[in-house]
């Protein structure tokens, strides 16, 4: 009998490319230009709000939907002086109207660097008159402040725990000196009866008032403190004292 034929099979193993760094450089380049976009959208996201969180003469944080319409820059709107005692005389030609928050750090900055000369220069003088409203939108803590006040407006003392709540502020995140036992004791170092103090101060006793002020400055278009009206003209933050003048200045010469 013949031997079997054998039969050989020959397979080809398919060519594997090598990877080099050749191979690897398309990859690489489309890896750094998604890399340097994320980069740099990272770096505009930081520098905003770098420039936004250090903006020291923006308002306090304003408030949400129950704000009202801003009106617009030198539209005149109508703002009464409100119930509590104001400065300077009745009759003057130009009124200016304050709308603030006792813990907002703004209006304390208003108050210390501002108001001094203004008040030397055209109130002090009989030129304007000046008055404070409650726009208590910084929480609970806010609320007792400007129950605070009115407690010591009903013993003839406003002014002096307005002014002692300012110059006293602590930090906003600490709300330890907003409470009724803290709030009489302060009360009774102006010289108020710390019992009736007291007593008004947790009875919320004039509450109504310091809503009626948060609505009318609502109406008025304020969203975030301080707002001040001059002759009813809306001057938004603490800002300089020049820009005051100017105001103040335009509606004497009226």
């Amino acid at each position: 009998m013949p031997s079997p034929k054998t039969r050989t099979v020959s397979f080809r193993v398919p060519d594997v490319p090598i990877l080099s760094s050749k191979n690897y450089a398309p990859l690489l380049v489309i890896l750094l230009i998604i890399a340097a976009f994320l980069i740099g959208v990272l770096v505009t996201k930081v520098s905003y709000l770098e420039k936004n969180g250090s903006n020291t003469t923006a308002t306090a944080p304003t408030v949400p939907s129950t704000a009202g319409t801003t009106p617009a820059v030198g539209a005149k709107v109508n703002v009464s002086d409100g119930h509590l005692p104001i400065k300077g005389a009745k009759n003057a030609k130009v009124h200016i109207v304050e709308f603030a928050d006792l813990r907002c750090p703004f209006c304390q900055r208003l108050f210390t660097d501002t108001q001094p000369q203004l008040f030397k220069d055209y109130v002090d003088s009989g030129k304007a008159s000046f008055a404070f409203r409650h726009y208590a939108f910084l929480g609970p803590a806010s609320t007792v402040a400007a129950n605070g006040v009115e407690c010591a407006n009903e013993q003839n003392k406003f002014w002096e725990m307005h002014d002692y709540l300012y110059k006293n502020q602590p930090p906003e995140s600490d709300t330890t000196m907003y409470t009724t036992d803290k709030l009489t004791e302060i009360a009774g170092t102006l010289g108020m009866d710390s019992s009736k103090f007291k007593d008004c101060l947790s009875s919320n006793k004039f509450q109504s008032k310091v809503d009626q002020d948060f609505q009318d400055g609502q109406k008025a278009g304020v969203n975030g403190t301080p707002a001040t009206f001059v002759n009813g003209v809306l001057i938004s933050g603490a800002v300089p004292y020049a820009q005051f003048k100017s105001a103040i200045d335009a509606a004497l010469a009226k």
